[in-house]
């Protein structure tokens, strides 16, 4: 919704590219290009896909699992500084 208030702004000629890309909180040269996907594709196409994407940097959930095992067992009462700085 955001992004067609500030292109309906810019369209109209009542706001600049800068001072619609300052609106959503993007670069001008960001802007440009979500005006471009937007003509091209409509809407839909400025949706960030890489949300449903798995990181490939994720632990996996044993791992995790016997971490939190570890912290809970060893470090009763301590926060995550706490174990972060012994380990």
């Amino acid at each position: 919704m955001r992004f067609e208030e500030a292109y309906g702004g810019w369209q109209g000629g009542r706001l600049t590219q800068e001072e619609a890309a300052r609106l959503l909180g993007v670069c001008e040269r960001t802007f440009r290009r979500y005006i471009d996907r937007y003509e091209d594709e409509g809407l839909d196409s400025l949706i960030n896909k890489r949300l449903n994407q798995v990181s490939h940097r994720r632990a996996p959930v044993d791992e995790v699992m016997r971490l939190v095992d570890r912290y809970r067992s060893r470090r009763e009462g301590w926060n995550g500084k706490h174990f972060f700085a012994v380990n």
